[in-house]
């Protein structure tokens, strides 16, 4: 059986972020994707012109509909825009028995802002307990914990002001630092860094959304937390230096880059 994914994420209408690299990424990992649109945006590589939120009934019932009728091996979040959504959807996830992967989207690449300010606490308090692996850059761990990193030693402290809101493995994405691209992945008592080469391409729209769609497919093909990671870690990187260029501003990182450079990938 294939494994069953599912995104619970906004749409981005350009193709390069959201429920639409979801997808891409769970095809391209093996896995059966499947979504709940949270919201609908105007976006193109430009920005976020504009968002609109779905209703929480409508949120739930394609919930149930999904892990009443198919199950999931895995759950993934993404853009969730207010505090309704975001508990509504911490308390869908608390009764899945599957693993979590939380993205706690809050601005776009663009700078775009995608979360409520009031919805903040609820990200705190709902969203981050239900975590199998929480996946914040550092603008989001600064959003959600005060906490400001600006040195990869300063990581650590990052992530122990994720972890005290109860995720069981926080994953820091260093990747706003100069130099290598550096996350580290810790549940507190271990710790897993993971490097990689920084490569010379602006064209990076969807890496987050992408990483932690990855790591979800590879939750759900029985692999553990930092396996998954370390695989996940992989998948972008080589996702990021094949991006290309689409429109007039940022491009998407490219999900099918394994398709293109051959078997041996």
């Amino acid at each position: 059986m294939i494994p069953n994914v599912l995104t619970v994420a906004g749409s981005d209408s350009g193709g390069g972020a959201g429920i639409q690299a979801d997808l891409k990424t769970m095809l391209a990992l093996g896995v059966h994707g499947m979504s709940v649109v949270t919201a609908v945006t105007a976006q193109n590589s430009l920005g976020v012109q504009g968002a609109w939120e779905l209703p929480v009934e409508a949120v739930r019932a394609q919930y149930r509909s999904v892990v009443d009728d198919i199950g999931v091996q895995a759950v993934k979040t993404g853009m969730l825009a207010s505090a309704e959504l975001v508990e509504a959807v911490a308390e869908l996830i608390a009764e899945t028995d599957a693993p979590a992967v939380i993205d706690p989207v809050g601005v776009s690449k663009h700078g775009d802002a995608l979360l409520a300010a009031s919805a903040l606490d609820s990200v705190r308090t709902k969203l981050l307990p239900v975590a199998t692996v929480a996946t914040p850059n550092l603008d989001e761990v600064a959003q959600i914990t005060g906490v400001r990193v600006a040195s990869e030693g300063e990581m650590r402290q990052a992530a122990a002001a994720v972890l005290a809101y109860g995720p069981r493995w926080a994953l820091i994405k260093g990747g706003h630092l100069p130099g290598d691209a550096v996350d580290l992945l810790t549940d507190g008592s271990e710790e897993h860094w993971l490097r990689a080469p920084r490569h010379d391409n602006r064209h990076t729209h969807g890496t987050g959304c992408t990483l932690a769609s990855a790591i979800a497919s590879q939750l759900a093909k029985g692999q553990p937390v930092p396996e998954a990671v370390a695989a996940a870690k992989e998948y972008v990187t080589g996702a990021v230096a094949a991006g290309f260029a689409l429109g007039g501003g940022i491009g998407p990182v490219d999900h099918g880059w394994r398709f293109r450079a051959g078997p041996e990938r």
